[in-house]
C-alpha cells in the first residue's frame, strides 16, 4: 500500500501535458480540410441552387433518368472490379515469390511497378493505338485476329482492364510492399508449408489474411483511379464513367457535377464500410494490468 501511494502521489504532482502538439495539430488539419471541403461545398451548392429559381434537387433526380448514366456506372464498375482482381492475382504472388526466392531482384521489381508513374498517359494510349491497329494487321490472315476484335468490345473492353493494370500497378505495389514489411512472410510461409499446406492454400488462409489492409488500400486506390480515368478510355473511344461525365457537362452541367459528388461519395461509403468490417475482424483487446501488491 505505501507503494502504491508514493505512485498515486508522484502521478498528481507530475506536469499537465503541454497543449502545443494538439495546436500544432489544429494549425496543419484545419487548412487541409478547408482544402478539401471548400471545393465540395462550392460543387454542392452549384448543383442545388439555380440562379432565379433557388434551391432545388431536381439535379439529382435527373440522374436515374439520364441517358446512359446507369451503362457507364456499371461499365466503369465492371471495369474495376476486373481490375482489381488482376492486378492483385500479378502484383501479390510475384512479390511473394521475390521475397522468398530472389531477395535482390526486389530494386527490379520496383523500378519495374513504378516505371508507369514516369510515362505520360497521352504516350501511352498512343501506344496502345499504334498497337492495337497494327496487330489488326499482322494478325488479320490468323485466327489470333478474332481474339484482337473481341478484346476491344465495346460492351466490356478488355484492352482497357490492360491499360488501368499498368496504370494502378504502382499504387498497387506500395500498397502491398507496406503491409508485406509489417510481417514475416518466410516463417509464416515456411510454417505452413512444413505443415503440409498448398501453395493456393498458404496465399489464401496464411497470407491473405495478414494483408487484409493492404489488400484494401490497394483496391479502393485501383476504384478510384478507374472511375476516374478519362484519357485512355476517351481517346481509344470507349464511353465510361468519367467519359460519360464529360460528356454531359457540355448539355447538363448541374447534372455532371451532381455524378461527380455522389460517385465521391460512393467511394468514401465503400472505404469506410471497409475500413469498419476490417476494425471489427481485428479487434484491438486491451489487456488490464494487475497491480502488484508489496
Amino acid at each position: 500500500m505505501a507503494a502504491l501511494t508514493g505512485l498515486e502521489q508522484v502521478t498528481a504532482a507530475a506536469p499537465a501535458a503541454p497543449a502545443r502538439p494538439r495546436l500544432w495539430r489544429g494549425a496543419v488539419l484545419l487548412p487541409a480540410a478547408a482544402y478539401f471541403l471548400v471545393p465540395l461545398c462550392a460543387s454542392l451548392w452549384y448543383t442545388v441552387h439555380t440562379p432565379g429559381a433557388g434551391v432545388s434537387l431536381a439535379a439529382y433526380g435527373e440522374l436515374v433518368t439520364a441517358e446512359g448514366f446507369a451503362r457507364s456506372l456499371l461499365l466503369s464498375l465492371s471495369l474495376a472490379a476486373a481490375t482489381i482482381v488482376l492486378v492483385l492475382l500479378l502484383t501479390l504472388p510475384a512479390m511473394l515469390a521475390v521475397r522468398l526466392s530472389a531477395p535482390r531482384l526486389r530494386p527490379v521489381l520496383e523500378v519495374l511497378c513504378t516505371l508507369p508513374l514516369v510515362v505520360p498517359p497521352i504516350t501511352f494510349v498512343a501506344g496502345i493505338g499504334t498497337a492495337l491497329r497494327t496487330g489488326a494487321d499482322v494478325l488479320a490472315p490468323t485466327p489470333f485476329w478474332a481474339t484482337l476484335i473481341a478484346a476491344q468490345d465495346p460492351g466490356f473492353p478488355v484492352v482497357l482492364v490492360l491499360a488501368y493494370v499498368v496504370l494502378v500497378l504502382p499504387f498497387v505495389h506500395r500498397s502491398l510492399d507496406a503491409g508485406l514489411r509489417t510481417m514475416d512472410v518466410r516463417t509464416l510461409v515456411e510454417a505452413a508449408r512444413n505443415l503440409g499446406a498448398s501453395w493456393p492454400h498458404v496465399m489464401l488462409r496464411v497470407v491473405m489474411p495478414n494483408l487484409r489492409s493492404a489488400l484494401a488500400s490497394a483496391s479502393f486506390l485501383t476504384l478510384a483511379l478507374v472511375l476516374g480515368e478519362y484519357t485512355v478510355a476517351s481517346l481509344l473511344g470507349y464511353e465510361p464513367f468519367a467519359v460519360w461525365i464529360v460528356t454531359v457537362s457540355g448539355s447538363k452541367g448541374q447534372v455532371s457535377v451532381a455524378v461527380s459528388i455522389l460517385s465521391l461519395v460512393l467511394v468514401w461509403l465503400l472505404l469506410l464500410a471497409m475500413s469498419g468490417a476490417l476494425a471489427k475482424r481485428n479487434p484491438v483487446k486491451a489487456h488490464p494490468v494487475k497491480e502488484r501488491r508489496t
